[in-house]
């Protein structure tokens, strides 16, 4: 792989010496390295190839970090870290791991936030050029935001007060007529007649907002995008720069599939075939045998809704079937949650399907819409594991706040047939919102005998020490009553099943014949279920250990680092119970 202008690029300082077609040059060469890197190693795909002209464009014209730029969700700022020093993470497999999938401030002085989640820049923009402005700095101040982030309130928010500045603030729409799926909301029917009048439309959100406002309707060609920039740097009031560009540009099977393309895991590049598909039954296949069960047999009247992500839980399968009922909102967590209680205070029977990843950034309609009106809602929540990509991804953090919130009730499913139970249970209580914890290590199937929500569920016997496994740890749990077994010690194991309130009848009864409970969850331990259990039993005899997730931000450790840090190996609780036992 030869890249000949890239070798001499080692900050944005070296692209100002050169001419259109050696740009040009770099632009091909940074996507052959793209492509090369990400097929090897998964990650964002479209976004990444779609940006590569404007940020070469914006690094020639500007003089960063003096002038400032803010990548909303960040995902597609890998040319950006290319262009500030960090290109070695793509062209040596030996360094990529060096840097992480968004931008990172202790990695770079270019970079200003670890950003993960949509929405964010202009908001974040319009608090720097405050700062800017009061310290009497100078710079420009540039926020990225694309991929369908604009349908996120807090963008509109961020709009809403750069109206009201009166100095240099440049907000770049990257307009690719994509979310991570399609778009979708009145917005981007703005959008899409602002293109196809070469900006010109009668109706323009930006301008109605008292925001000036110019159009790039090729945004994938250098020379176009050079100019642009030269036209509105140093600009002394806020502007829109609304700037058409290709989704996965340059890459053929990017281009043909854009969602599946946003991010990839790794793939065969010359055919864009994942390098090992995944064929094996998946918790998706049980989720949406219940929605068709519900609708076509039991006539309950569901729903369903998504905020960007239908892919997580193939939802455009029920879209085909049952248009009239879904709803994909955007990429707008807080809508997606009121847009139910709405359904719900009306007779409906709505499931959200969201990541526990995100679902955080609706935290005041889960309390405020649906937990004191006590409204019958079904959240799905995926995502709820140990794992570390970035700190803006963490999976930890669901059961502490889910699991609190009054009225709300959080069961975490260990099979697919307590999964479908839980769905059942869930679409026909009257009591207020439910969230159902989907497990995440492969499918687990069991006969279904007994199911109570209130109860924890008893899957094997035993004396002196329980294990309570929650949700996809209890076949931890089931692997270390197995090896205690070989120890001549008959552990007893429970599956809790309800996160939000404890099964008191079952904890108490454990006193009679047990001297330690060991509780094991795939989240942050603090405000996480086992300090629940250990609350209960402060006033007793009976030992605690609780077992699950630092409360922390991780960031790029490997799995097998933090299951070994929390001690969620089998060995590894086997010498702790019989330490604390004996």
């Amino acid at each position: 792989m030869e890249t000949p202008i890239l070798d001499t690029i080692n900050s944005p300082a070296d692209l100002k010496t050169l001419a259109l077609p050696e740009l040009t040059q770099l632009a091909t060469e940074i996507r052959t390295v793209l492509l090369n890197k990400v097929s090897q190693t998964g990650g964002h795909v479209g976004p990444n190839l779609g940006v590569v002209e404007l940020t070469i464009a914006f690094h020639t014209i500007f003089n960063s970090p003096i002038d400032k730029v803010v990548w909303d969700v960040s995902h597609q700022s890998y040319t950006h870290k290319i262009l500030t020093g960090r290109k070695q993470a793509w062209l040596n497999p030996d360094h990529y791991g060096d840097v992480s999938g968004y931008t990172a401030p202790e990695e770079s002085p270019h970079d200003y936030f670890n950003i993960g989640h949509t929405s964010t820049s202009i908001a974040l923009a319009t608090g720097m050029a405050v700062a800017r402005n009061l310290q009497h700095q100078s710079g420009n101040v540039m926020a990225v935001i694309g991929d369908g982030s604009l349908s996120g309130g807090l963008a509109l928010e961020g709009l809403n007060t750069a109206a009201t500045l009166t100095s240099n603030l440049i907000i770049l729409v990257n307009d690719n007529g994509m979310s991570i799926a399609e778009d979708h909301g009145g917005l981007y029917t703005n959008l899409k007649q602002l293109r196809e009048s070469n900006g010109q439309a009668k109706n323009n959100l930006f301008k109605a907002m008292g925001l000036d406002y110019r159009y790039v309707a090729n945004g994938n060609d250098l020379a176009t995008m050079l100019t642009a920039f030269k036209d509105i740097k140093d600009i002394d009031h806020p502007v829109v720069l609304h700037v058409h560009t290709e989704k996965g540009r340059g890459y053929a099977p990017a281009i043909a599939n854009k969602e599946a393309f946003h991010w990839h895991v790794p793939f065969e590049l010359a055919t864009g075939e994942s390098l090992h598909p995944d064929t094996s039954e998946s918790y998706n296949d049980t989720i949406h045998a219940t929605l068709e069960t519900e609708l076509t047999e039991l006539h309950t009247p569901i729903t369903a809704i998504t905020a960007a992500i239908p892919g997580a839980y193939d939802l455009k399968r029920f879209g085909r079937n049952h248009p009239e009922r879904y709803f994909d909102v955007g990429i707008a967590e807080q809508e997606s949650i009121s847009f139910a209680a709405g359904q719900a205070q009306q007779g409906l029977r709505p499931i959200v399907f969201h990541s526990g990843t995100f679902l955080q950034r609706a935290y005041d309609q889960l309390s405020h819409d649906l937990g004191i009106n006590k409204l019958p809602v079904t959240i799905m929540v995926t995502g709820g594991n140990i794992s570390a990509g970035d700190p803006t991804h963490q999976g930890t953090f669901d059961i502490a706040m889910l699991s609190n919130i009054p009225g709300l009730t959080y069961l975490a499913a260990t099979t697919k047939e307590e999964l479908a139970a839980m769905m059942h249970w869930a679409l026909h209580q009257n009591d207020g919102p439910v969230a159902i914890r989907v497990p995440g290590n492969g499918v687990h199937s069991a006969p279904l005998t007994d199911f109570d929500v209130t109860r924890m569920a008893q899957i094997h016997a035993g004396q002196q020490v329980a294990l309570l496994g929650v949700g996809s740890l209890l076949p931890l749990a089931e692997t270390v009553q197995k090896q205690l077994a070989k120890q001549q010690l008959n552990a007893s194991v429970y599956a809790p099943r309800n996160l939000s309130a404890l099964d008191k009848d079952t904890l108490t009864q454990l006193l009679a014949d047990h001297q330690l409970v060991v509780t094991l969850e795939e989240a942050s331990l603090s405000g996480g279920f086992g300090e629940k259990i250990a609350s209960f039993y402060g006033n007793t005899d009976m030992h605690v250990l609780n077992f699950g997730a630092a409360k922390r931000f991780n960031d790029r450790e490997t799995s097998a680092e933090l299951w070994q840090e929390a001690k969620l190996t089998p060995e590894q609780l086997v010498a702790e119970i019989s330490k604390n036992l004996y």
